[in-house]
């Protein structure tokens, strides 16, 4: 529980989500125990329906590749035939590639999405920019944007449906008409099939939460964005629907420039 990469505007602290995390990075050992029984009973009931993991947590923390807690749950999905999307910012994932393609081979599919979806595994890297000294500033432990886009090169050319979810955007710093063009771009020539654009949220007023350490590094390396990000923000914890609405329309349009799905699945 909790992560190493110590994203600043990650949305588990301060959140709900993040109310019993312990302060120090933990693992959930027995994770592959508790996965089993409830895949076995789901299966028996033939409810095989998508299973989402790294949406609070990356699943291939730099501590994965001694632990395999990952590649445990991955075999158990794999028993069962379930289908997975996977979201991670980590190279580490390459390593599980044998297992991935097995799953992705053999899932059962909801009866619904079988006319829209062929494969059983979908890898969403994630990204809220592709300029490296951003990355670097607000995502300090994880690996580098281009060593991401690279790592779905190689899964794509390995046949798997992959993309990025370009989440969180950060508002007046990657999510202007030109930063999105240069992001999407690239997912495009790094054989990306979608983009999946997110808003930043900030929770929390103590000292760790991520609204308080999101401004505290707005401070020091972008104090004139503070006034201009406080404003679509106001007293909420998400941006404007205003706000919401024209980056939605942006990253449709530049994707269907780039000739790339702004969802994970055409209809």
């Amino acid at each position: 529980m909790g992560c190493s990469f110590n994203c600043v505007y990650c949305y588990i602290h301060g959140s709900k989500y993040g109310e019993h995390i312990p302060s120090q990075l933990t693992a959930k050992i027995n994770a592959p125990e508790i996965l089993y029984r409830q895949l076995k009973n789901r299966a028996r009931k033939k409810e095989h329906g998508i299973i989402a993991l790294g949406s609070a947590t990356d699943p291939y923390l730099p501590q994965e590749e001694n632990l395999k807690i990952t590649r445990e749950l991955l075999k158990i999905i794999h028993r069962f035939h379930f289908p997975l999307n996977l979201f991670t910012k980590s190279t580490l994932i390459f390593r599980d590639l044998e297992i991935l393609k097995k799953i992705d081979n053999s899932a059962h599919l909801p009866p619904d999405l079988m006319p829209h979806l062929k494969q059983g595994v979908i890898i969403s890297f994630s990204f809220s920019t592709v300029n490296e000294k951003i990355a670097a500033i607000f995502e300090p432990d994880a690996p580098s944007p281009w060593e991401r886009l690279e790592t779905m090169q190689k899964f794509k050319e390995e046949g798997f449906l992959t993309g990025a979810c370009l989440m969180p955007l950060l508002p007046f710093i990657s999510d202007s008409e030109d930063q999105l063009d240069i992001m999407i771009k690239s997912v495009k020539e790094y054989g990306g099939d979608f983009v999946i654009p997110g808003a930043l949220t900030l929770f929390g007023d103590k000292p760790h939460d991520c609204r308080v350490r999101y401004y505290e590094v707005l401070e020091e390396y972008f104090p004139e964005l503070i006034p201009k990000t406080r404003s679509i923000f106001k007293s909420k914890s998400y941006p404007s629907s205003k706000y919401q609405i024209k980056i939605y329309n942006m990253v449709a349009d530049i994707a269907k420039k780039h000739r790339i799905r702004n969802k994970i699945i055409s209809e």
